[in-house]
């Protein structure tokens, strides 16, 4: 009988423990790149973080773009242009690398731009 209640109890931890940790596990999988559009087309584009460092991305079909730059409200894939800032989120077991979101950003001066 001691057995019984045991091995209940050992099982009810066991999938506590998977509901409790699978989310947090998941969630550390994304990855964030931030840089200006290098190149866009309608299935990937590449980003530069102008470090040296240039990251191609394909598109995802529900692939969000949220835009906090406040200027021009841009929506969709197809509203991002060449130059734009951005962060990708992309998780990092996809090979190639997909953009889940991308979040549009204000433009940032170059170092050495005329104020």
């Amino acid at each position: 009988m001691h057995k019984m209640i045991r091995r209940v109890a050992l099982a009810g931890l066991a999938a506590l423990a998977v509901f409790v940790l699978a989310p947090s596990a998941a969630l550390a999988q994304y990855r964030e790149f931030t840089g200006k559009i290098d190149k866009i087309n309608d299935k990937k584009m590449i980003v530069d973080n102008r470090q040296g460092d240039k990251v191609t991305f394909d598109k995802v079909p529900d692939a969000k773009v949220d835009d906090t730059s406040g200027e021009t409200k841009k929506k969709a894939w197809g509203d991002l242009k060449n130059d734009d800032w951005v962060t990708v989120k992309w998780k990092m077991i996809d090979k190639p690398r997909k953009a889940y979101e991308v979040i549009v950003l204000p433009p940032k001066k170059e170092a050495g731009e005329d104020l």
